[in-house]
C-alpha cells in the first residue's frame, strides 16, 4: 500500500501512467467502448465494475494534463440526429476544473475520428461505465 495514492488506482494502472511520457495519451473507455479492438498496440488494463467519472478523478489525481496542448482533453461527439444529452461530461468538466483548472480545455472529436485516435494511444482503461458518449481521451503533461 502506498499512502496518498487512490486505492482505485491498480498497480498495473499506476505503473502504465508512470510509464507515459509527455504528449502520450490514454483513453478511459465506457463500457461499450471497443477497448480490444482499438488497443491492439495499446495497454488495456480493465477496470469493470468501476465507472469512468471515479476512475478519471483518480487518475487526474497522479496524471499531469498537457499545458502545452491548446485541448488536452477529448470527448466523443453525439452523431447527429442521435437524441442522447451526455449529462456524464458535466462531471467530466468539474473533475478537470478540481484537478487542473488552467489545462482542461475539450476537444469534441467525431466519433470515428475519435476512434482513429484511440488506436494511437499509449493505454486504454475499460470501465463499467453505462453512460453513452462516456469515453474522455487524456494527453499527458509535464510533471513540475
Amino acid at each position: 500500500m502506498l499512502k496518498n495514492i487512490p486505492p482505485i488506482l491498480s498497480p498495473e494502472l499506476l505503473k502504465v501512467l508512470c510509464e507515459m511520457g509527455h504528449g502520450d495519451e490514454l483513453v478511459i473507455g465506457d463500457g461499450n467502448f471497443p477497448a480490444e479492438s482499438m488497443g491492439k498496440d495499446a495497454i488495456v488494463i480493465r477496470a469493470d465494475g468501476h465507472g469512468v467519472p471515479e476512475i478519471l478523478d483518480a487518475v487526474l489525481s497522479v496524471l499531469p494534463l498537457d499545458q502545452y496542448s491548446e485541448k488536452p482533453v477529448a470527448l466523443m461527439e453525439v452523431v447527429p440526429g442521435d437524441p442522447v444529452v451526455p449529462t456524464i461530461w458535466d462531471t467530466y468538466k468539474e473533475l478537470l476544473a478540481k484537478h487542473d483548472p488552467a489545462h482542461c480545455a475539450i476537444e469534441m472529436t467525431e466519433r470515428f475520428a475519435f476512434y482513429e485516435r484511440a488506436k494511437k494511444v499509449y493505454a486504454i482503461i475499460a470501465t463499467g461505465e453505462t453512460a453513452i458518449y462516456a469515453n474522455i481521451l487524456l494527453k499527458k503533461g509535464v510533471v513540475k
